[in-house]
């Protein structure tokens, strides 16, 4: 049974787990105590060069990526998270107490920024750590299928749990812009996940957004996200015995596989296209 709840663990953190009586809190003691109990290892196709840049990977997001986003979310968009709060229900709190929440937790993030000292910075120098490192993360995908490589990892769970705000829980943020303009790859890549894993949180009205290289600061004009990074090697058999054909996507190249997808040949795709 899951119960998302408010209360923190015994060392007051969060997340934590309770299994078979068990309590275990912090994220990669999670992945290790469920890994030994359940016998699921998302890293097994992982060698240990591989291992360690993942692990370093987590550690730039866990450590340093998310205060950036701690900062923009509850210190510099503090109204937008409220409002957004209220838009998604609120849960049990009043606007008032909805209020008071959001301001503490404001303080909080400000001390546990100033303590850890990224927080000393000023606002432009934290979003320009914050831009670094979605760069960082970008070179590292690159077009990939996932960080490192075709299979999942949990990396990817580290990763995505922290590229999701950016994608849709920050608004007309500077991350936002930024993951769903020039780090479109970010962007195609939590569509990804979101799609595989969470098919019901697609709608068909889904107003997913990015802006286009023409937008100007004063003038910003949006333009659908594309239907991305969903796809992958699209085969469709019309007919019993047929030979396989391939349906055309948007982001398909000229086998019928998807351009993102991490096996495609790019150099017989360019290759193609120099011929024609």
């Amino acid at each position: 049974m899951n119960y998302f709840g408010g209360k923190l663990s015994a060392q007051g953190k969060m997340p934590w787990i309770e299994y078979n009586n068990e309590k275990v809190s912090g994220t990669e003691f999670i992945i290790d105590f469920l890994e030994e109990k359940l016998g699921v290892n998302l890293n097994k196709n992982l060698g240990p060069h591989e291992r360690a840049v993942s692990r370093a990977v987590t550690k730039m997001v866990e450590e340093h990526f998310y205060w950036t986003l701690a900062y923009c979310q509850w210190v510099d968009n503090l109204n937008e998270t409220r409002k957004m709060l209220s838009l998604s229900g609120g849960g049990p709190f009043s606007n008032l107490l909805r209020w008071v929440v959001c301001h503490i937790t404001k303080g909080i993030v400000k001390r546990e920024m100033h303590g850890h000292g990224i927080g000393r910075f000023s606002e432009e120098e934290i979003y320009m750590l914050m831009e670094k490192d979605m760069r960082s993360l970008a070179g590292l995908l690159g077009d990939k299928k996932y960080i490192m490589g075709p299979k999942l990892s949990t990396l990817d769970a580290t990763v995505f749990g922290h590229l999701a705000q950016a994608m849709w829980t920050l608004p007309g943020t500077r991350p936002e812009r930024l993951i769903k303009g020039e780090l479109i790859n970010l962007a195609m890549y939590c569509e990804r996940i979101r799609r595989k894993f969470w098919p019901e949180w697609h709608h068909d009205d889904d107003n997913t957004i990015y802006e286009s290289e023409e937008s100007s600061e004063g003038s910003k004009t949006h333009t659908p996200l594309l239907d991305f990074s969903f796809y992958s090697r699209t085969e469709t058999f019309e007919d019993e015995g047929a030979e396989n054909s391939f349906s055309r996507t948007p982001d398909t190249d000229f086998t019928g596989h998807s351009l993102f997808d991490s096996d495609v040949d790019m150099d017989d795709y360019t290759d193609h296209e120099q011929c024609k």
